[in-house]
């Protein structure tokens, strides 16, 4: 594999954790073809992943960085790439935006969450536990998938009637199988799902993140005082109203999906490890983060660009206006920066991992997913003490993307549900 001849990219997610290492030995940065026909560097290896994240030339603003950029002529990209969020956003136009949000997002708010994440975590084991205990169920679309997704669209308040067709645009959004014509068309659909719920905001305001947004974006300073919102008095364009609910509905409830439906698969992978965060439930935090590290919810995350040239080890050199594709999650599996990257040990010493970013663009949200998982995980397996897949692990089919990284249904058997666990089938 040779630096300087584009590698397919896989976008099945068949090949997802192979093609990586590969990429990582072929050299510090390979050129690789993308959907659409586009050329990008792939950064694998962990130190200069983590580099180039903060990199002072490297950008994530493609109207100012990519050159001959054309907004909207990639059907794949416009989540990613023709937002106008702070995703996409460098220097003091990233902080306003993020500061639009941030304040929804502080270790106080989301701790205040804790009671109505578990409310829902029990009202979905309850439905669990009123099943068949012997016949399969899919764990992903009953439980992981149902905890996030909920939590989310309560915190914005999106209506119910509104949240199947919109959690379904956002879950094509991922699947970089499509073509590029079914790419567009899930992307249109995601950003009309956005404008109905601002629409339906804006007629009818409630105590939420999106009528937050709304006022900010109808009302700006003068008619918006910060003792009456959640969120810095600045006015939002129409296009960053639209891109900031794409990206925190979006980003909000697919990654933790994927790190719940990971953590189930390497527990009942792993039954010694299993029984030791059972006689010590304070290592379920060691369980998160090793399925963090190992498995990363969002394994490459489109675009950055290079601001000027940026030379790399091995004569490589990145040129100013080329794409760059990070790939996060290569960074927890590089072993020269986790040793054995591919064995899940919870006793691992001093992992280290970038599944939630690094550098400005870290994660809002990730306190958040580690409460939701922190409080399903071991709810689960209190609940089912008997849990087991219903396939072998080799055999779950995973998400058809190189964006995200996730099974596509994840069957168990609940098996009999423990006589010990207050309100057990209720």
């Amino acid at each position: 594999m040779s630096p300087h001849s584009p590698v397919t990219l896989d976008r099945t997610g068949v090949h997802l954790y192979e093609q990586l290492d590969r990429l990582r030995a072929a050299g510090p940065a390979v050129r690789v073809r993308l959907p659409g026909d586009l050329v990008a560097w792939s950064v694998s290896r962990g130190d200069v992943v983590k580099r180039l994240l903060t990199h002072p030339h490297v950008s994530k603003d493609a109207r100012k960085s990519w050159p001959g950029y054309r907004p909207y002529a990639i059907g794949w990209l416009i989540a990613w790439v023709d937002v106008v969020s702070m995703l996409t956003a460098d220097g003091a136009d990233h902080q306003r935006l993020k500061n639009l949000v941030g304040k929804a997002f502080t270790a106080r708010r989301i701790e205040a969450m804790r009671p109505a994440i578990t409310a829902i975590v029990t009202g979905l084991l309850d439905e669990l536990a009123a099943g068949p205990p012997g016949q399969p169920v899919d764990l992903r679309a009953r439980y992981s998938y149902r905890i996030p997704t909920q939590v989310i669209c309560d915190l914005f308040g999106v209506p119910r009637e509104q949240r199947p067709a919109m959690l379904t645009a956002i879950d094509a959004v991922l699947d970089t199988s499509l073509s590029q014509e079914q790419a567009a068309e899930a992307q249109q659909h995601m950003i009309a799902a956005m404008r109905r719920l601002i629409d339906t905001k804006r007629a009818d305001p409630g105590d939420d993140m999106t009528s937050r947004l709304v006022a900010a974006s109808d009302t700006g300073p003068a008619d918006n005082p910060t003792e009456h919102h959640d969120i810095d008095p600045e006015p939002l364009t129409a296009d960053e109203l639209i891109s900031t609910l794409v990206l925190m509905i979006g980003a909000g409830s697919e990654t933790t999906v994927s790190l719940i439906d990971h953590a189930v698969t390497a527990m009942l992978t792993h039954p010694d490890q299993l029984a030791a965060v059972r006689r010590d439930p304070d290592r379920w935090a060691d369980v998160i983060e090793e399925t963090l590290r190992q498995h990363s919810p969002v394994m490459h995350l489109p675009l950055r660009y290079a601001a000027a040239d940026i030379p790399l080890d091995d004569g490589v050199t990145i040129a100013k206006g080329d794409l760059i594709l990070i790939a996060f999650g290569a960074h927890g599996r590089d072993p020269a920066v986790n040793p054995d990257p591919g064995r899940f040990d919870i006793d691992r010493h001093d992992r280290a991992h970038l599944a939630f970013g690094h550098g400005i663009h870290f994660c809002l949200g990730a306190p958040l997913a580690r409460l939701e998982a922190a409080i399903a995980l071991p709810a689960l397996f209190a609940r089912f003490p008997h849990l087991r897949l219903a396939v072998p692990a080799g055999e779950l089919r995973r998400q058809p993307s190189f964006i995200g990284n996730d099974v596509q249904r994840l069957p168990v058997i609940t098996g009999q549900e423990s006589p010990l666990t207050p309100g057990a089938g209720g």
